[in-house]
Protein backbone atom coordinates (compact mmCIF):
# COMPACT_ATOMS: atom_id res chain seq x y z
CA UNK A 1 0.00 0.00 0.00
CA UNK A 2 2.80 2.68 0.77
CA UNK A 3 4.34 1.93 -2.57
CA UNK A 4 0.88 2.32 -4.59
CA UNK A 5 0.41 5.14 -2.65
CA UNK A 6 4.39 6.96 -3.16
CA UNK A 7 3.60 5.86 -7.04
CA UNK A 8 -0.12 7.79 -6.82
CA UNK A 9 2.16 11.07 -5.37
CA UNK A 10 4.60 11.07 -7.93
CA UNK A 11 2.18 10.83 -10.69
CA UNK A 12 -0.31 13.62 -9.32
CA UNK A 13 3.46 15.64 -8.96
CA UNK A 14 4.42 15.89 -12.23
CA UNK A 15 7.65 13.61 -12.47
CA UNK A 16 7.46 11.88 -15.30
CA UNK A 17 9.68 13.71 -16.91
CA UNK A 18 12.69 12.38 -14.78
CA UNK A 19 14.24 9.19 -15.42
CA UNK A 20 17.47 7.90 -16.04
CA UNK A 21 19.16 8.01 -20.03
CA UNK A 22 21.12 4.81 -20.44
CA UNK A 23 22.63 3.10 -23.63
CA UNK A 24 20.20 1.64 -25.84
CA UNK A 25 21.07 -1.94 -25.57
CA UNK A 26 20.60 -4.16 -29.18
CA UNK A 27 17.38 -6.35 -28.97
CA UNK A 28 17.91 -10.11 -27.94
CA UNK A 29 15.23 -12.28 -28.45
CA UNK A 30 14.74 -14.48 -25.38
CA UNK A 31 12.78 -17.15 -26.59
CA UNK A 32 11.76 -19.33 -29.80
CA UNK A 33 9.01 -17.12 -31.11
CA UNK A 34 7.47 -18.54 -34.14
CA UNK A 35 3.91 -19.50 -34.59
CA UNK A 36 1.05 -17.15 -34.79
CA UNK A 37 0.29 -13.94 -33.32
CA UNK A 38 -2.83 -11.62 -33.24
CA UNK A 39 -2.42 -8.18 -32.29
CA UNK A 40 -5.44 -5.52 -31.13
CA UNK A 41 -4.16 -2.15 -31.28
CA UNK A 42 -5.90 1.72 -31.52
CA UNK A 43 -6.30 2.53 -34.85
CA UNK A 44 -4.27 6.22 -34.62
CA UNK A 45 -5.79 9.60 -35.45
CA UNK A 46 -2.82 10.24 -37.36
CA UNK A 47 -2.51 9.58 -40.93
CA UNK A 48 0.08 7.25 -41.77
CA UNK A 49 1.08 6.39 -37.93
CA UNK A 50 -1.03 3.11 -38.58
CA UNK A 51 1.20 1.87 -41.60
CA UNK A 52 4.75 2.75 -39.88
CA UNK A 53 3.25 0.13 -36.89
CA UNK A 54 2.62 -2.27 -38.94
CA UNK A 55 5.83 -1.84 -40.98
CA UNK A 56 7.85 -2.23 -37.79
CA UNK A 57 5.48 -5.30 -36.73
CA UNK A 58 5.97 -7.16 -39.47
CA UNK A 59 9.64 -6.71 -39.80
CA UNK A 60 9.98 -8.71 -36.33
CA UNK A 61 7.42 -10.87 -37.36
CA UNK A 62 9.45 -11.90 -40.42
CA UNK A 63 12.97 -11.97 -38.49
CA UNK A 64 11.06 -14.13 -36.11
CA UNK A 65 9.73 -16.82 -38.24
CA UNK A 66 5.76 -15.62 -36.41
CA UNK A 67 2.62 -15.05 -38.48
CA UNK A 68 1.29 -11.80 -37.98
CA UNK A 69 -1.94 -10.01 -37.98
CA UNK A 70 -2.78 -6.40 -36.27
CA UNK A 71 -6.16 -4.89 -36.58
CA UNK A 72 -6.65 -1.24 -35.66
CA UNK A 73 -9.28 -0.60 -33.18
CA UNK A 74 -10.70 2.55 -33.37
CA UNK A 75 -11.71 4.32 -30.00
CA UNK A 76 -15.20 5.99 -31.22
CA UNK A 77 -17.71 4.45 -29.72
CA UNK A 78 -16.05 2.75 -27.04
CA UNK A 79 -14.50 -0.27 -29.64
CA UNK A 80 -11.21 -0.79 -28.13
CA UNK A 81 -13.06 -1.24 -24.75
CA UNK A 82 -15.89 -2.93 -25.90
CA UNK A 83 -13.60 -5.54 -28.05
CA UNK A 84 -11.53 -5.59 -24.84
CA UNK A 85 -14.84 -6.62 -22.73
CA UNK A 86 -15.96 -9.52 -25.41
CA UNK A 87 -12.48 -10.95 -25.88
CA UNK A 88 -11.91 -11.22 -21.98
CA UNK A 89 -15.21 -12.85 -21.40
CA UNK A 90 -14.61 -15.19 -24.37
CA UNK A 91 -11.50 -15.75 -23.39
CA UNK A 92 -10.22 -15.44 -27.44
CA UNK A 93 -9.13 -13.45 -29.92
CA UNK A 94 -5.97 -11.37 -30.60
CA UNK A 95 -2.80 -12.13 -28.27
CA UNK A 96 -1.81 -9.08 -27.75
CA UNK A 97 -4.14 -6.00 -27.10
CA UNK A 98 -3.60 -2.49 -26.70
CA UNK A 99 -5.39 -1.50 -22.90
CA UNK A 100 -4.66 2.44 -22.37
CA UNK A 101 -4.79 4.19 -19.01
CA UNK A 102 -7.35 2.31 -16.88
CA UNK A 103 -7.35 -0.70 -18.49
CA UNK A 104 -4.98 -2.73 -16.95
CA UNK A 105 -6.86 -2.49 -13.82
CA UNK A 106 -10.40 -3.26 -15.78
CA UNK A 107 -8.69 -6.19 -17.15
CA UNK A 108 -6.76 -7.48 -14.53
CA UNK A 109 -7.72 -10.56 -13.95
CA UNK A 110 -7.61 -11.60 -17.89
CA UNK A 111 -3.86 -10.23 -18.19
CA UNK A 112 -0.91 -12.03 -18.28
CA UNK A 113 2.00 -10.97 -15.45
CA UNK A 114 4.96 -9.12 -17.86
CA UNK A 115 7.35 -8.00 -15.34
CA UNK A 116 9.64 -9.74 -16.97
CA UNK A 117 9.18 -7.88 -20.11
CA UNK A 118 9.41 -4.61 -18.05
CA UNK A 119 11.85 -5.39 -15.95
CA UNK A 120 14.31 -6.21 -19.30
CA UNK A 121 12.87 -2.63 -20.63
CA UNK A 122 14.26 -0.75 -18.05
CA UNK A 123 17.26 -2.80 -17.77
CA UNK A 124 18.55 -1.84 -21.23
CA UNK A 125 16.86 1.59 -21.86
CA UNK A 126 15.98 3.18 -18.25
CA UNK A 127 12.66 4.42 -15.98
CA UNK A 128 9.22 4.48 -17.06
CA UNK A 129 7.34 7.48 -16.20
CA UNK A 130 5.89 7.34 -12.97
CA UNK A 131 2.53 7.10 -14.78
CA UNK A 132 3.07 3.32 -15.85
CA UNK A 133 3.30 2.15 -12.56
CA UNK A 134 0.57 3.78 -11.06
CA UNK A 135 -1.51 2.10 -13.93
CA UNK A 136 -0.11 -0.71 -14.87
CA UNK A 137 1.74 -1.82 -11.88
CA UNK A 138 -1.34 -3.43 -9.44
CA UNK A 139 -1.28 -5.53 -7.14
CA UNK A 140 2.69 -5.60 -7.46
CA UNK A 141 2.33 -7.39 -10.70
CA UNK A 142 2.98 -5.73 -14.34
CA UNK A 143 -0.07 -6.19 -16.20
CA UNK A 144 0.92 -4.11 -19.62
CA UNK A 145 4.36 -3.01 -21.02
CA UNK A 146 4.98 0.09 -23.04
CA UNK A 147 2.79 0.54 -25.92
CA UNK A 148 4.80 1.85 -29.10
CA UNK A 149 1.94 4.17 -29.85
CA UNK A 150 -0.45 6.08 -28.46
CA UNK A 151 0.67 7.47 -25.23
CA UNK A 152 -0.66 11.02 -25.44
CA UNK A 153 -1.44 14.65 -23.54
CA UNK A 154 -4.10 16.66 -24.31
CA UNK A 155 -2.38 20.64 -24.48
CA UNK A 156 -4.36 23.34 -24.84
CA UNK A 157 -4.71 23.75 -29.08
CA UNK A 158 -5.53 27.15 -30.09
CA UNK A 159 -5.73 29.50 -33.27
CA UNK A 160 -3.13 32.19 -33.18
CA UNK A 161 -5.01 34.56 -35.74
CA UNK A 162 -8.12 33.97 -33.56
CA UNK A 163 -6.56 34.95 -30.60
CA UNK A 164 -4.74 37.85 -31.90
CA UNK A 165 -6.90 39.23 -33.32
CA UNK A 166 -10.40 38.72 -31.34
CA UNK A 167 -8.78 38.41 -28.07
CA UNK A 168 -5.79 40.49 -28.04
CA UNK A 169 -3.81 37.44 -26.77
CA UNK A 170 -0.01 36.42 -28.38
CA UNK A 171 -0.02 32.73 -27.49
CA UNK A 172 3.64 32.62 -28.72
CA UNK A 173 4.51 35.48 -26.23
CA UNK A 174 3.35 33.61 -22.97
CA UNK A 175 4.43 30.04 -24.46
CA UNK A 176 6.86 30.80 -26.72
CA UNK A 177 8.96 27.46 -28.94
CA UNK A 178 12.26 27.29 -26.68
CA UNK A 179 13.71 30.12 -24.64
CA UNK A 180 12.77 31.51 -21.16
CA UNK A 181 8.86 31.83 -20.39
CA UNK A 182 7.60 35.36 -18.85
CA UNK A 183 6.43 34.13 -15.61
CA UNK A 184 4.44 37.09 -15.44
CA UNK A 185 2.50 35.87 -18.49
CA UNK A 186 2.23 32.47 -17.53
CA UNK A 187 0.68 32.92 -14.52
CA UNK A 188 -2.05 34.95 -15.66
CA UNK A 189 -2.99 32.67 -17.96
CA UNK A 190 -5.95 31.18 -15.91
CA UNK A 191 -9.24 29.95 -16.10
CA UNK A 192 -10.57 33.27 -15.72
CA UNK A 193 -8.77 34.76 -18.50
CA UNK A 194 -9.39 31.62 -20.69
CA UNK A 195 -13.57 32.25 -19.95
CA UNK A 196 -12.77 35.97 -20.64
CA UNK A 197 -11.41 35.19 -24.21
CA UNK A 198 -13.70 32.05 -24.67
CA UNK A 199 -16.45 34.82 -24.16
CA UNK A 200 -14.87 37.36 -27.12
CA UNK A 201 -13.77 34.23 -29.28
CA UNK A 202 -17.78 33.05 -29.32
CA UNK A 203 -19.36 36.57 -30.05
CA UNK A 204 -17.58 36.50 -33.40
CA UNK A 205 -18.48 32.55 -33.92
CA UNK A 206 -14.92 31.53 -33.31
CA UNK A 207 -16.12 29.16 -29.81
CA UNK A 208 -14.37 27.00 -27.44
CA UNK A 209 -15.47 23.36 -28.45
CA UNK A 210 -14.22 19.98 -26.57
CA UNK A 211 -17.10 17.19 -25.74
CA UNK A 212 -19.61 17.22 -22.44
CA UNK A 213 -19.80 13.43 -22.87
CA UNK A 214 -18.70 10.22 -21.59
CA UNK A 215 -15.99 9.53 -24.32
CA UNK A 216 -12.19 9.77 -23.66
CA UNK A 217 -11.62 12.63 -24.90
CA UNK A 218 -14.72 14.52 -23.10
CA UNK A 219 -13.72 12.81 -19.31
CA UNK A 220 -9.88 13.73 -20.02
CA UNK A 221 -10.41 17.56 -20.57
CA UNK A 222 -12.97 18.00 -17.53
CA UNK A 223 -10.47 15.99 -15.21
CA UNK A 224 -7.69 18.41 -15.76
CA UNK A 225 -9.73 20.85 -15.33
CA UNK A 226 -11.47 19.35 -11.86
CA UNK A 227 -8.06 18.88 -10.83
CA UNK A 228 -7.04 22.70 -11.29
CA UNK A 229 -9.56 23.12 -8.71
CA UNK A 230 -9.14 20.62 -6.58
CA UNK A 231 -12.10 18.72 -7.05
CA UNK A 232 -12.35 15.34 -7.27
CA UNK A 233 -15.04 13.13 -6.79
CA UNK A 234 -13.34 10.16 -4.95
CA UNK A 235 -9.44 10.62 -2.76
CA UNK A 236 -6.42 8.47 -3.03
CA UNK A 237 -8.35 6.39 0.13
CA UNK A 238 -11.16 5.61 -1.62
CA UNK A 239 -13.58 7.56 -0.09
CA UNK A 240 -16.52 9.37 -1.53
CA UNK A 241 -15.74 13.15 -1.82
CA UNK A 242 -17.99 14.92 -4.65
CA UNK A 243 -20.11 16.50 -2.26
CA UNK A 244 -17.62 19.69 -1.85
CA UNK A 245 -16.97 23.13 -2.30
CA UNK A 246 -14.75 22.59 -5.33
CA UNK A 247 -17.12 20.78 -7.33
CA UNK A 248 -19.23 23.43 -6.08
CA UNK A 249 -17.02 25.64 -7.32
CA UNK A 250 -15.91 23.72 -10.84
CA UNK A 251 -19.75 23.12 -11.68
CA UNK A 252 -20.19 27.15 -11.31
CA UNK A 253 -17.25 27.83 -13.65
CA UNK A 254 -18.78 25.15 -16.05
CA UNK A 255 -22.42 26.89 -16.37
CA UNK A 256 -20.44 29.99 -17.27
CA UNK A 257 -17.77 28.00 -19.99
CA UNK A 258 -20.44 26.50 -21.46
CA UNK A 259 -22.48 29.25 -22.58
CA UNK A 260 -19.38 29.80 -24.74
CA UNK A 261 -19.23 26.42 -26.07
CA UNK A 262 -21.37 24.87 -29.50
CA UNK A 263 -24.87 23.36 -28.32
CA UNK A 264 -23.66 20.08 -29.91
CA UNK A 265 -20.48 19.11 -27.39
CA UNK A 266 -23.64 16.59 -25.44
CA UNK A 267 -23.34 14.70 -28.48
CA UNK A 268 -19.68 14.96 -29.82
CA UNK A 269 -17.48 12.26 -29.85
CA UNK A 270 -13.52 12.29 -30.03
CA UNK A 271 -13.76 12.81 -33.89
CA UNK A 272 -15.70 15.92 -33.24
CA UNK A 273 -13.32 18.60 -31.61
CA UNK A 274 -10.55 17.73 -34.37
CA UNK A 275 -13.59 18.03 -37.02
CA UNK A 276 -14.53 21.20 -35.57
CA UNK A 277 -11.20 22.98 -35.33
CA UNK A 278 -10.01 21.45 -38.92
CA UNK A 279 -13.10 22.88 -40.44
CA UNK A 280 -11.83 26.47 -39.21
CA UNK A 281 -15.17 27.12 -36.68
CA UNK A 282 -13.08 26.94 -33.21
CA UNK A 283 -10.66 29.08 -31.53
CA UNK A 284 -9.19 26.10 -29.27
CA UNK A 285 -9.42 22.55 -28.23
CA UNK A 286 -7.71 19.95 -25.69
CA UNK A 287 -5.98 17.60 -28.24
CA UNK A 288 -2.81 15.72 -28.90
CA UNK A 289 -0.78 17.06 -32.24
CA UNK A 290 -3.55 14.89 -34.55
CA UNK A 291 -5.54 18.24 -35.23
CA UNK A 292 -2.06 19.82 -36.58
CA UNK A 293 -1.28 16.72 -38.45
CA UNK A 294 -4.61 16.19 -40.27
CA UNK A 295 -5.26 19.54 -40.89
CA UNK A 296 -1.39 19.40 -42.30
CA UNK A 297 -2.59 17.91 -45.10
CA UNK A 298 -5.90 18.84 -45.51
CA UNK A 299 -6.20 22.45 -44.37
CA UNK A 300 -3.33 24.23 -44.32
CA UNK A 301 -4.42 27.32 -43.98
CA UNK A 302 -5.43 26.31 -40.73
CA UNK A 303 -2.30 24.43 -39.75
CA UNK A 304 -0.66 27.35 -40.52
CA UNK A 305 -2.48 28.72 -37.77
CA UNK A 306 -2.35 26.76 -34.67
CA UNK A 307 -0.37 26.47 -31.48
CA UNK A 308 -0.20 23.77 -28.77
CA UNK A 309 0.59 25.32 -24.82
CA UNK A 310 -0.04 25.15 -21.65
CA UNK A 311 -3.35 24.57 -19.72
CA UNK A 312 -5.01 27.33 -18.16
CA UNK A 313 -4.15 27.53 -13.81
CA UNK A 314 -6.70 26.83 -11.68
CA UNK A 315 -6.74 27.96 -8.10
CA UNK A 316 -5.13 24.34 -6.79
CA UNK A 317 -2.37 24.60 -10.17
CA UNK A 318 -2.21 23.98 -13.45
CA UNK A 319 -2.99 20.26 -14.39
CA UNK A 320 -3.02 18.89 -18.06
CA UNK A 321 -4.36 15.27 -19.26
CA UNK A 322 -2.18 12.58 -19.65
CA UNK A 323 -3.66 9.08 -21.27
CA UNK A 324 -0.66 6.55 -21.02
CA UNK A 325 -0.71 3.57 -23.51
CA UNK A 326 0.16 0.04 -22.73
CA UNK A 327 0.23 -2.93 -24.54
CA UNK A 328 -1.28 -6.35 -22.62
CA UNK A 329 -0.78 -10.01 -23.19
CA UNK A 330 -4.14 -12.27 -22.26
CA UNK A 331 -3.16 -15.34 -20.12
CA UNK A 332 -5.64 -17.28 -22.87
CA UNK A 333 -2.44 -16.28 -25.93
CA UNK A 334 -1.32 -19.43 -27.52
CA UNK A 335 1.80 -17.57 -27.96
CA UNK A 336 2.43 -15.51 -24.71
CA UNK A 337 6.64 -16.44 -25.60
CA UNK A 338 6.77 -14.41 -28.30
CA UNK A 339 4.16 -11.55 -27.28
CA UNK A 340 6.55 -10.80 -24.73
CA UNK A 341 9.59 -10.80 -27.20
CA UNK A 342 7.65 -8.41 -29.50
CA UNK A 343 7.57 -6.12 -26.56
CA UNK A 344 10.79 -6.22 -26.05
CA UNK A 345 11.43 -5.36 -29.34
CA UNK A 346 9.25 -2.65 -29.40
CA UNK A 347 11.32 -0.75 -26.22
CA UNK A 348 14.11 -0.25 -28.84
CA UNK A 349 14.59 3.23 -28.86
CA UNK A 350 15.58 3.33 -33.20
CA UNK A 351 11.98 1.46 -33.23
CA UNK A 352 10.18 4.00 -30.71
CA UNK A 353 11.74 7.14 -32.48
CA UNK A 354 10.69 5.86 -36.12
CA UNK A 355 7.53 5.29 -34.66
CA UNK A 356 7.28 8.64 -32.86
CA UNK A 357 8.01 10.34 -36.47
CA UNK A 358 5.37 8.31 -37.86
CA UNK A 359 2.81 10.07 -35.74
CA UNK A 360 4.17 13.37 -36.32
CA UNK A 361 5.34 13.92 -33.02
CA UNK A 362 1.59 12.76 -31.22
CA UNK A 363 2.88 9.86 -29.23
CA UNK A 364 5.29 10.82 -26.14
CA UNK A 365 7.47 7.83 -24.83
CA UNK A 366 6.70 6.52 -21.43
CA UNK A 367 10.27 5.20 -21.80
CA UNK A 368 11.34 8.71 -20.30
CA UNK A 369 14.92 8.53 -21.57
CA UNK A 370 13.29 8.16 -25.50
CA UNK A 371 11.61 10.46 -24.64
CA UNK A 372 13.83 13.43 -23.16
CA UNK A 373 16.43 12.45 -26.20
CA UNK A 374 13.66 13.33 -29.36
CA UNK A 375 14.01 16.51 -31.02
CA UNK A 376 10.90 15.96 -33.11
CA UNK A 377 8.64 18.52 -31.11
CA UNK A 378 11.22 21.36 -31.05
CA UNK A 379 11.32 20.91 -35.03
CA UNK A 380 8.18 20.15 -36.05
CA UNK A 381 6.20 22.85 -38.29
CA UNK A 382 4.82 24.89 -39.86
CA UNK A 383 4.49 27.13 -37.87
CA UNK A 384 8.01 26.70 -36.85
CA UNK A 385 7.75 25.58 -33.12
CA UNK A 386 4.27 24.29 -33.49
CA UNK A 387 4.83 21.11 -31.24
CA UNK A 388 7.46 22.67 -28.62
CA UNK A 389 4.99 22.45 -25.71
CA UNK A 390 3.55 19.50 -26.54
CA UNK A 391 5.59 17.65 -23.67
CA UNK A 392 4.92 19.20 -20.68
CA UNK A 393 7.75 21.85 -20.43
CA UNK A 394 6.39 24.29 -17.89
CA UNK A 395 4.36 23.74 -14.44
CA UNK A 396 1.62 21.95 -15.30
CA UNK A 397 1.04 18.57 -13.44
CA UNK A 398 0.02 15.44 -15.40
CA UNK A 399 -3.49 13.90 -14.39
CA UNK A 400 -5.91 11.19 -15.63
CA UNK A 401 -9.77 11.62 -15.07
CA UNK A 402 -10.28 9.41 -12.44
CA UNK A 403 -7.33 10.31 -10.93
CA UNK A 404 -6.55 10.11 -7.44
CA UNK A 405 -8.99 7.49 -6.51
CA UNK A 406 -7.64 3.64 -6.29
CA UNK A 407 -7.12 2.34 -9.95
CA UNK A 408 -10.17 -0.22 -9.45
CA UNK A 409 -12.40 3.02 -8.42
CA UNK A 410 -11.13 5.68 -11.14
CA UNK A 411 -11.11 2.84 -13.67
CA UNK A 412 -15.18 2.93 -13.27
CA UNK A 413 -15.39 6.61 -12.44
CA UNK A 414 -13.69 7.19 -16.23
CA UNK A 415 -15.32 4.06 -17.98
CA UNK A 416 -19.17 5.43 -16.67
CA UNK A 417 -18.31 9.20 -17.22
CA UNK A 418 -19.00 10.39 -13.82
CA UNK A 419 -17.15 13.72 -14.97
CA UNK A 420 -18.94 14.94 -18.05
CA UNK A 421 -22.25 12.89 -16.95
CA UNK A 422 -22.62 15.48 -13.76
CA UNK A 423 -21.16 18.55 -15.75
CA UNK A 424 -23.91 17.97 -18.18
CA UNK A 425 -26.52 17.28 -15.30
CA UNK A 426 -26.37 20.94 -14.57
CA UNK A 427 -25.35 22.89 -17.77
CA UNK A 428 -28.11 21.04 -19.91
CA UNK A 429 -30.27 19.28 -17.88
CA UNK A 430 -31.07 22.01 -15.49
CA UNK A 431 -30.44 20.14 -12.34
CA UNK A 432 -29.17 21.85 -9.47
CA UNK A 433 -25.88 21.36 -7.93
CA UNK A 434 -27.23 19.70 -4.83
CA UNK A 435 -29.58 17.35 -7.28
CA UNK A 436 -26.27 16.95 -9.35
CA UNK A 437 -24.21 15.81 -6.33
CA UNK A 438 -26.68 13.96 -5.02
CA UNK A 439 -26.50 11.87 -8.59
CA UNK A 440 -22.94 11.46 -8.57
CA UNK A 441 -22.61 9.94 -4.79
CA UNK A 442 -25.43 7.52 -5.33
CA UNK A 443 -23.63 6.62 -9.03
CA UNK A 444 -19.93 6.05 -6.72
CA UNK A 445 -21.27 4.11 -4.26
CA UNK A 446 -22.73 1.48 -6.94
CA UNK A 447 -19.19 1.69 -8.24
CA UNK A 448 -17.68 0.56 -4.58
CA UNK A 449 -20.51 -1.91 -4.12
CA UNK A 450 -19.46 -3.59 -7.69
Amino acid sequence: MQQRNGSRRKFLQGMGALGVVVATAPYVKTSHSAGKLAIGTWDHWVPGANDVLREVCEEWAGSNGVDLTIDFITSIGNKLLLTAQAESRAETGHDVYCVPQWMPSMFRHRLEPVDDVVNDIISAHGALSPAAEFFAHLDGVWRGAPAPAGSLSYPSVSRLDLYREHAGIDLTSIFPAGGARNHELVDAWSYDSFLTAAHKLHAVGKPFGAPIAPTPDGNQWLGSLFAAYGAEVMDASGDITVDSDEIREVLEYLSRLTQYMPDSVYAWDDASNNRFMISGSGSTAFNPPSIWAVSSRDMPAVAEQLWHHDSPRGPKGRYRASAPFFWGIWDFSSNISAGKDLLRYLARKDVVDRLVAGSKGFDIPLITSHYQSNDLWKNAGPPSGVLYNYPIRGDEVPTTAGVPAPPEYGAQIFAQGILPNLVARVTQGGDTFDDAIGWAENEMEGIMRG
